[in-house]
């Protein structure tokens, strides 16, 4: 079922957390919610599952309107940060439990009478069955019979998994459930909720800071910054055609190098070197002559002898060797680059190069700029030349910029 939020805004008294927020993720997709701490990622997801009400604006499942309805009544399960397993429960009574719950009634609270309807719900043909299919389907069948304290991480996880999966509801929420796990744990974790989504099918909506997950898991990515829609789209829009400087900045691993460049008709000037436009460049409209971020991903770049070309002089700061390929530092001469959103600046650039490479701190180098994959920027605004239209990005100012000194 398609999930639709719809000019969601969520104040607490004078405090603005989401602001006007809008977005739609069809059938079947996997919607990642993007952004640092405080960005107001798990805000929109409480407010999707009803934890959280909403001061202005519509949240819609399958095309009706859930946003007045009690949590109960909305067919979602959430999977929450911490596991959230009851200790004093079996493996299969945790699972089982909101199965259990459907049929609650009000003696089951009265000792051994409760204890007893809920022994007969949990060994129900029906129940049983659904609980060892969704075991079987999680690899837990062989720990159905344990307390969660003699489980691993990644197997607490699993079931937390699997007792929302049991409910078989509408749409999966998840908020940031692989943080507590250890690295090499989280990538496994990752393929697997990955391949339930396949499985199961149905609409996920996962809570991340980690751009990784995002990228690797998402088909849709709603990237968020102080409460504001930074941008929405997939992986591959988002990382190939940031909408702004703060989109560029985020996603990518190193980020993207911003660098002081002018454009003037079919080219770029960086520096002393001026370097032709592609023919299919986005170029900016109206003035034939513009000052620009020019946007490019450390392997857009490369690193070549002193004085090569129309390459830019500079000087190698840092050396990492991260195994299939080498990060290098170059401080560049006579050139701006952007360093963060607050207005920071810098004169240095992030290489990425094949290999293990042999550069020293300290060596004077050149660097080619690849105008193959680049992306420019407006100035002022910090928005992507050629996106969309600034007023879609400027609410609040908040857009996400880099804000230089005058």
């Amino acid at each position: 079922m398609a999930i639709k939020l719809q000019n969601v805004t969520k104040s607490f008294g004078s405090l603005t957390v989401i602001d006007n927020v809008s977005l739609e993720a069809g059938d079947d997709e996997f919607l990642v919610l993007l952004g640092p701490s405080g960005c107001g990622k798990s805000t929109i997801l409480r407010m999707i599952a009803g934890l959280e009400t909403v001061t202005s604006g519509e949240i819609h499942l399958g095309g009706k309107r859930v946003d007045e309805l009690p949590p109960s009544d909305r067919d979602m399960a959430f999977v929450f940060q911490s596991y959230a397993l009851y200790p004093h429960m079996t493996v299969r009574r945790n699972i089982a439990f909101p199965l259990i719950m459907r049929q609650f009634r009000w003696w089951f609270h009265i000792p051994f009478i409760g204890d007893y309807f809920k022994r007969r719900i949990e060994n129900s043909p029906e129940v049983r069955e659904l609980v060892e299919r969704t075991a079987d389907t999680l690899a837990l069948t062989k720990v159905l019979d344990r307390h969660p304290r003699t489980l691993s991480g990644g197997q607490r996880q699993r079931v937390a998994l699997g007792r929302a999966m049991v409910r078989e509801p509408s749409a999966f929420l998840m908020d940031e459930p692989l943080s507590n796990l250890d690295a090499k744990l989280r990538t496994a974790m990752r393929a697997e909720i990955t391949q339930l989504h396949q499985r199961v099918g149905g609409n996920f909506v996962y809570v991340t800071h980690d751009q990784i997950e995002a990228m690797t898991m998402g088909t849709r990515i709603a990237l968020m910054r102080d409460g504001h829609l930074q941008q929405y789209g997939t992986p591959r829009e988002i990382y190939e055609k940031p909408a702004n400087t703060y989109v560029a900045r985020f996603i990518g691993t190193p980020p993207m190098n911003l660098i002081d460049a002018e454009v003037e008709g079919m080219t770029v000037r960086i520096g002393n070197s001026v370097l032709p436009l592609p023919d299919k460049a986005e170029r900016p409209g109206g003035s034939s002559r513009m000052r620009v971020w020019l946007g490019l991903r450390p392997g857009a770049l490369a690193v070549v002898p002193p004085g090569q070309g129309k390459s830019l002089p500079g000087t190698v700061t840092l050396v990492e060797h991260v195994g299939a390929e080498s990060l290098i530092s170059v401080k560049l001469s006579g050139v701006h680059t952007a360093h963060d959103d607050d207005g920071g600046l810098t004169d240095e650039v992030m290489v990425s190069v094949p290999g293990y490479s042999e550069l020293r701190v300290g060596e004077a180098v050149g660097i080619d700029c690849l105008l193959k994959d680049f992306s420019l920027f407006e100035k002022d605004s910090g928005l992507r030349v050629g996106g969309r239209a600034a007023e879609d990005f400027l609410a609040g100012g908040r857009v996400g910029t880099i804000r230089t000194a005058s």
